[in-house]
């Protein structure tokens, strides 16, 4: 499938409709009729075998009998008749097929919709679909779908798996003045999915922000660095998705730390992170998202000035703006100045700016004026509540006034439903976001400036080290796989760890009171025994971590570690202990995890570790392979992060270690996918300049 496919998706010059149906009120029909009537200048191709003129156009009886090429062809039949009518239209050169009809993967027929993209394939068509709404390009007029309604044409792009919400969409995004540049129902996304449609419209002037709707993802790795490209640069867009299925109640349970804690949403968090994308979690959001990118110019947005009618208000949106990470602007002295010189004396000059209950349209105009003019201003919120002196259709014109002449970002809430819906009604129809409540327009403004400001990060290579022995761990992998294992526990993890670099306390194993007493004559220090066992998962639950231990007493606590195991454990296999040094008592615990996500790969988790992890829950997840600028990001996400720059006369964390073994973490699972479970915890960070330490680890493969 090329670009130029997709380009003729959206602008064909010809397109034939098989399955153009004579019945009102169905698909066939509703699709025929938007292409012949809806202002659409192609030709426009008919397929019926039992029709000879439908609204005003010929019917041709077969698909055979069209002589002329084809660039997109719209299909509503049987499924099961679908691939062979594809087959069919070799010749009048096909570039893209949308696929209305249903009855493919999501009735089971898998094979069915396997055949139907080999078919495409073959010929060289893109396929939208099956299982679709269809295709919209409202600024050529385009309706090749069966949505009643033409969406105006703006510079917003929808994608959407689901059919039955893109309609919802366009009655909605009409009501509220968004027009489209791209309306696209992608179905079952057998062939084009979100990302080569993201990858079209990030070239295409006619777009701006690109929305999306999605049920799934999938590779994700091409994902995030095709959305990095998009986000970034000369001329970045945003891309904000509505993912639906945020819950997965009974999911399987997955026995290690980082599963437990990976809920299904948390690889999907992780994604659009790293990729840069805007999550909506609401449909409501996601129109306020597109307000404020398709209606506003893409500026910084650190210091925001509040313009209101009403005290409440206005604290109620200092605290959201406070909240989302953006700054009440200081007012110039000369802006406030003004300010005194034309607003009444009880008005309050300082930010937020209270224009008062009797506020009508000038004052609005007035304050607009000086603050659209002040270099420490931003972005502005105009808050309005309906008062009886209140002029709702002037102010907004007021406000349409001064947003004409200022590409600073504007956003506006007219508190309020029927008193204000003809001043909302003028500003949607002048470009002007809207909000309907002083939060979302809090909200909105600071997700753009997050966006403007992440856009001019330049993107990291991915981490790489020539320090790791990559064939060691193949071989282990290998002769584990021979022997029928895939659980590694603590002694055979950190033989892993320990080629690919990671730092390690001094370990041995003992298979007996004989060889713990060598080693601890060896070692000659406080050491911690650990039990070894594949059967159990969490030593410290059954007894089997004793600490502080020297070679004098080692035989003593190894008899009373055997002991108290076997006792919870009767069932386990013992097979000795772990001697390993004991790790200074100046550090902080965290824990490295990793978790196979079925459907985005392998997500790498970092947060508070020990054996409260699971208490805190206080951990970040990311998609391997990782830059270190992911890595700093996860660092820098989790609640405790003060902790490590250091907090009641602490010493400062060794923050640059934990970023690299974030990333020889990364580099192990990019190099072996097979691991679908891995824990390092704790991982014991030391002062800054004294590194960090591997305590305990564990993986499983497949």
């Amino acid at each position: 499938m090329e670009i130029t496919n997709l380009d003729q998706l959206f602008n064909p010059q010809s397109i034939a409709v098989i399955g153009a149906s004579t019945k009102e009120k169905t698909v066939g029909n509703d699709i025929a009729k938007n292409l012949a009537t809806g202002g659409f200048t192609g030709k426009v191709f008919l397929v019926n075998p039992n029709a000879d003129e439908l609204f005003g156009l010929k019917v041709y009886h077969d698909i055979s009998e069209i002589n002329e090429n084809i660039d997109l062809l719209i299909i509503c039949i049987p499924a099961q008749f679908v691939p062979q009518v594809i087959a069919q239209t070799a010749k009048n050169n096909v570039k893209a097929v949308a696929v209305i009809s249903a009855g493919f993967k999501e009735a089971g027929n898998y094979e069915l919709e396997t055949e139907l993209v080999r078919v495409c394939k073959q010929n060289n068509i893109a396929l939208i679909g099956p299982n679709c709404l269809g295709v919209i390009n409202p600024q050529i007029k385009l309706n090749a779908s069966f949505a009643a309604l033409m969406p105006a044409a703006g510079n917003v792009a929808f994608i959407s798996q689901s059919g039955a919400l893109c309609t919802s969409v366009i009655d909605y995004a009409r009501n509220m003045k968004i027009g489209f540049s791209k309306f696209i129902s992608i179905g079952n996304k057998a062939d084009v999915d979100e990302l080569g449609l993201i990858e079209y419209l990030s070239s295409d002037p006619d777009t701006k922000v690109i929305l999306i709707y999605a049920e799934s993802l999938n590779n994700s790795q091409r994902l995030i660095e095709l959305c990095k490209k998009v986000t970034k640069g000369t001329n970045p867009k945003p891309i904000i998705i509505l993912k639906s299925g945020k819950t997965q109640a009974g999911a399987s349970a997955i026995a290690s730390h980082t599963g437990s804690l990976s809920s299904g949403d948390s690889a999907y968090q992780a994604l659009f992170s790293q990729a840069g994308i805007i999550r909506a979690n609401s449909i409501s959001e996601l129109f306020n998202y597109a307000q404020i990118f398709s209606k506003n110019t893409l500026k910084k947005m650190d210091n925001v000035a509040i313009v209101t009618n009403a005290g409440g208000p206005g604290v109620v949106t200092t605290d959201e703006v406070v909240e989302n990470g953006m700054n009440l602007a200081k007012i110039s002295e000369e802006t406030e100045a003004k300010l005194k010189q034309n607003l009444p004396p009880a008005a309050n000059t300082h930010n937020p700016i209270d224009l008062l209950g009797d506020a009508k349209a000038d004052r609005y105009e007035i304050a607009l004026q000086n603050l659209v003019l002040d270099q420490n201003v931003d972005g502005i919120i105009v808050v309005l509540t309906p008062q009886s002196m209140s002029e709702i259709e002037a102010t907004a014109q007021a406000i349409i006034k001064v947003k004409q002449t200022t590409d600073k970002p504007i956003t506006v809430c007219f508190m309020g439903k029927e008193s204000v819906a003809s001043g909302v009604n003028l500003l949607q129809q002048n470009n002007v976001a809207t909000t309907e409540f002083p939060e979302a327009a809090a909200k909105s403004l600071a997700t753009l400036g997050k966006f403007v400001n992440q856009s001019q990060i330049s993107n990291n290579e991915y981490f790489y080290f020539d320090d790791i022995n990559k064939e060691k761990v193949r071989q282990i992998f290998d002769t584990a796989r021979q022997n029928g294992q895939n659980s590694f526990p603590e002694s055979q993890a950190l033989e892993i760890f320990q080629a690919y670099n990671f730092p390690l306390l001094k370990s041995k194993q003992a298979h007996n009171a004989d060889e713990v007493q060598n080693i601890a004559d060896e070692f000659n220090c406080n050491m911690a025994m650990k039990i070894v066992s594949p059967d159990i998962l969490h030593k410290s639950d059954v007894g089997g971590v004793i600490l502080n231990i020297n070679k004098d007493n080692i035989r003593q606590k190894f008899a009373e570690i055997m002991t108290t195991v076997s006792q919870h454990k009767p069932e386990a296999k013992l097979e000795g202990v772990l001697l390993m040094e004991m790790a200074p008592e100046n550090g902080v615990e965290v824990i490295l995890g990793a978790n196979k996500d079925p459907m985005l790969g392998s997500m790498i988790m970092f947060g508070l570790g020990g054996i409260y992890v699971e208490v805190f829950k206080d951990v970040v997840f990311g998609i391997a392979p990782i830059t270190r600028q992911d890595a700093q990001k996860m660092l820098q996400s989790i609640k405790s992060k003060k902790i490590f720059d250091g907090v009641r006369g602490k010493a400062e964390m060794d923050k640059e270690k934990i970023i690299e073994c974030l990333g020889r973490l990364s580099c192990l699972l990019a190099d072996f996918p097979e691991i679908t479970e891995l824990d390092i915890n704790p991982l014991m960070v030391l002062p800054k300049g004294e590194g960090v330490r591997v305590l305990d680890g564990r993986i499983v493969i497949k």
